[in-house]
């Protein structure tokens, strides 16, 4: 009862203090005629032609037609006027390490067919073409490696055990798999010698998980593995047709051709600045990132998110030039990278670029309409990454939230923020959940401790597809992805000391409202849990203030007022008065290994598991841990070693973020960093 009182008193204040500060200000942290200005400037429909032209590309790695779009964005920016353009190569053999990760070699595919075949007389002859490279490459396998085959097909179910084999002859011929190409490589090929793949696996698994039969699902191989073979990507409904038939005893006869191969090549980059004013703050940038690589046609994932920057870069340049709006303070920097490994290596590949970036805004995936089914968020910064800078971006997500409802609903609003040719509905951004599956997981890691701002769909049921196409991409919500982008990387780029009183009234909103969750969340952990939940809760809400400092220089008064606000808070809340750390258990301190920046697992490469060995990281029980409210432990455990926080204070920090872990799983992984050096114990 006294839980559920100081609950419902917190939300009180928390509505009272939302409701002063929404009539306080019409519109956030930019003045109207800024906000005026990106509006009428910034295209969903400039964006989404420049999207249909790079959806045409099979845009994979070191490939052929990722170096195409490059030289696409290169030849953007020159048209539109930016500054220090440079597109340029980082070479990658499939053994240099970049930190953390290892460079996988290129792959390109020139041919490729799978055609079913008929008797003729004594002959098989073609009846149907089931994939075509050419027509439609995702259809082959990433990493899929050369070679030929006329087999029959035997279905293999899930193909990731020795039952799914038992009385089955698979020697020379093609299997049919539910599994992704490369789970099922180390039974089917190199144990019992198939020939080749053909699998119908599904898409990530959400509400419209297999709803739609006739999805081809984006496959690969592990870029690293000794055996090479090839893989047909087919349909849940052709792969029905299929096991249907073969429940009949009927004979299917399959002729697959596949010229293709992994060489040595390089990770492919371009990068554009507009330079900032300020004698010393134009050494420090601001950046817009996404991923350029994805399998044709990849529209919202991630051209969406590729050209809404490039919009945003030519609209800033414009206004820029046109003087509607002043050049910033600190310099904007627009990179198009291959998706997380190629931040990896970019990061560590060129350290002056970290070194200078104070923030970023990245984008993958924000264009998804209606019959995708996505869901948008503008998401924050891991609690290992206490920032004011996802707070920025939430407020920008917050106001687009009420002026697009406003404008549906036929209430009264200042702008729609609707293109000519998108749509009209409101945005219902989610604002402030922590999610990882992209670029900001390397930015945020501790090796680098950039914050982000984080922008993407999901769920999306076409992601990873051949229904991923520009038709399904919506103008009206790349432009107010690009308005949140550049209206917070522009806030940022010029933040000083007249923009605090604003701020600190955005960082106050942003921390009652944590709060009040926080305190939700204490009703669902035991008693014994409480005080370290509150106590870290307050020690994060504190350093997200003192994030300030990064940028501006915060007045002592300024100071003091923030530390009366959140002593008050802390009272509100119930946080007991005996400081925790009198009492706190003494146990082992590690300190991270400088030499090997990185997270740890990427799309392509596993550094944990290749260097502590694939089959015992099974065995490690943080890997898979999902909590409460959250299940990221391992990358937060590695990012809250830090040289002071014991074991005991990473495990209570991660119960704070996810939800209550046993202290025994948290060593163990730790223990199982220390063995591959990734962190050092210095007590």
């Amino acid at each position: 009862m006294k839980q559920l009182f100081r609950y419902l008193l917190f939300t009180l204040l928390l509505i009272a203090f939302f409701n002063q500060a929404a009539l306080s200000q019409s519109s956030p942290l930019l003045g109207d005629s800024i906000v005026s200005t990106l509006n009428s400037e910034l295209s969903g429909e400039s964006a989404k032609r420049n999207l249909e032209y790079i959806a045409r590309l099979h845009r994979i790695r070191g490939s052929v037609e990722f170096k195409k779009a490059i030289s696409f964005i290169e030849s953007k920016l020159k048209e539109y006027g930016l500054e220090q353009i440079e597109s340029f190569q980082i070479p990658t053999d499939g053994k240099t390490m970049f930190g953390s990760q290892k460079g996988r070699m290129a792959w390109d595919a020139e041919f490729a067919e799978l055609w079913e075949l008929e008797k003729s007389g004594s002959s098989w002859k073609p009846k149907i073409r089931l994939a075509d490279w050419e027509s439609m490459p995702i259809t082959l396998a990433e990493d899929s490696e050369s070679g030929e085959a006329t087999a029959e097909l035997v279905d293999i179910g899930a193909g990731t055990t020795d039952k799914d084999y038992e009385n089955k002859d698979i020697k020379g011929k093609l299997v049919l798999t539910s599994s992704s190409p490369d789970a099922v490589v180390s039974l089917a090929i190199e144990k019992l010698g198939a020939a080749g793949i053909v699998s119908y696996t599904q898409n990530q698994r959400t509400a419209w998980w297999k709803e739609d039969q006739n999805l081809i699902r984006w496959g690969h191989f592990n870029s690293f593995a000794k055996t090479k073979t090839f893989c047909f990507m087919i349909s849940l409904k052709q792969a029905a047709d299929f096991q249907q038939r073969l429940k009949r005893g009927e004979k299917v006869m399959l002729h697959a051709i596949v010229k293709a191969s992994q060489h040595p090549g390089s990770y492919d980059f371009v990068t554009a600045i507009i330079k900032g004013t300020d004698p010393k703050l134009k050494e420090e940038e601001i950046a817009f990132t996404c991923h350029l690589d994805h399998q044709r046609p990849g529209a919202n994932d991630n051209a969406s998110g590729s050209m809404t920057i490039l919009e945003i870069a030519r609209t800033m340049k414009k206004l820029i030039d046109e003087g509607k709006i002043a050049r910033p303070k600190r310099t904007l920097r627009f990179i198009w990278s291959p998706e997380i490994e190629g931040t990896i290596a970019l990061l560590n590949y060129r350290p002056e670029l970290p070194a200078k970036i104070k923030a970023v805004v990245h984008m993958d995936m924000v264009g998804g309409g209606p019959v995708t089914k996505s869901v948008f968020h503008v998401a924050g910064a891991p609690k290992s990454l206490p920032t004011f800078v996802t707070d920025v971006g939430e407020t920008f997500g917050n106001y687009l939230n009420e002026q697009t409802d406003a404008y549906a609903s036929g209430y009264s609003y200042q702008y729609s923020f609707v293109s000519e040719e998108g749509g009209k509905e409101p945005l219902q951004a989610v604002l402030g959940q922590f999610h990882m599956g992209s670029d900001n997981d390397v930015y945020n890691e501790a090796s680098f401790k950039i914050p982000c701002v984080y922008m993407h769909d999901w769920p999306d049921r076409y992601i990873h597809t051949n229904y991923d196409v520009p038709a399904n991409i919506d103008p009206t919500k790349l432009k107010r992805a690009g308005f949140i982008g550049s209206a917070s990387g522009y806030f940022l780029a010029n933040i000083s000391e007249k923009n605090l009183p604003a701020i600190w009234n955005v960082v106050k909103q942003q921390s009652l409202k944590r709060t009040s969750q926080m305190i939700g969340h204490t009703s669902q952990i035991p008693s014994s849990e409480i005080d370290n939940v509150i106590t870290n809760h307050f020690n994060f809400e504190r350093s997200v203030f003192a994030s300030l400092q990064k940028f501006v220089t915060v007045s002592p008064a300024l100071s003091k007022d923030a530390d009366l606000f959140y002593t008050k808070l802390e009272e509100t809340s119930g946080k007991s008065k005996v400081p925790t750390d009198k009492n706190k258990i003494v146990s082992t301190v590690y300190k991270r290994n400088p030499a090997i920046k990185g997270t740890l697992s990427t799309f392509g490469y596993d550094y944990f598991g290749d260097h502590y060995g694939a089959e015992k990281a099974k065995s490690i029980r943080l890997l898979n841990y999902t909590g409460l409210w959250g299940h990221e432990y391992a990358y937060e455990a590695l990012n809250f070693v830090d040289g002071v926080r014991s074991v005991v204070d990473i495990r209570n920090a991660l119960t704070t973020e996810f939800g209550p872990i046993p202290l025994e799983i948290v060593e163990e992984y730790l223990v199982a960093l220390e063995s591959i050096q990734i962190i050092q114990r210095i007590k």
